[in-house]
């Protein structure tokens, strides 16, 4: 699109299906690594990725030319059908239906990619689901409980 110039940074986080803790120690920086590829595949950018066992956060200097609801289906899609392929889990893996999504000014760009960078110790303290909580509190983002992301019931 010539003569379009934007900045759309966007950070989306989105769970392991029952928040179950499946993404492995050993085989999470080829996950992060592949969704990285998907992302740019899409022409977008990815500034951070990281996550925990049960979640991911990832950072994204978004184009215009894609909806982030298209872009999350194909991220989510591509990479549960990759951890199927490479049997990475026993059984199917799924992710969780959902995401949250949040947009940031440039000079909040490095504060969130310091905090995706740092999950482990942000979880020292706060569960996923405080801090998820947190985030939409903090966006005035309005939510209904029960379709929050849920644990094995």
């Amino acid at each position: 699109m010539a003569n379009t110039y934007t900045q759309i940074h966007v950070q989306v986080v989105f769970a392991v299906q029952n928040r179950v803790c499946l993404i492995g120690g050993q085989w999470k920086d080829e996950l992060y690594k592949y969704m990285t590829g998907i992302i740019q595949n899409h022409d977008h950018k990815v500034l951070a990725i990281n996550g925990m066992p049960d979640h991911v956060h990832i950072l994204i200097g978004m184009r215009p030319t894609q909806s982030l609801s298209d872009l999350m289906q194909d991220v989510k899609g591509d990479s549960s059908k990759w951890i199927n392929q490479k049997g990475f889990v026993h059984g199917k893996f799924s992710w969780q239906e959902g995401y949250g999504g949040f947009s940031y000014s440039k000079s909040h760009v490095n504060a969130v990619i310091d905090y995706i960078k740092n999950q482990e110790e942000h979880h020292r303290t706060k569960t996923f689901m405080e801090k998820y909580r947190e985030l939409l509190d903090e966006f005035e983002i309005p939510y209904d409980e029960r379709y929050i992301f849920k644990p094995i019931d």
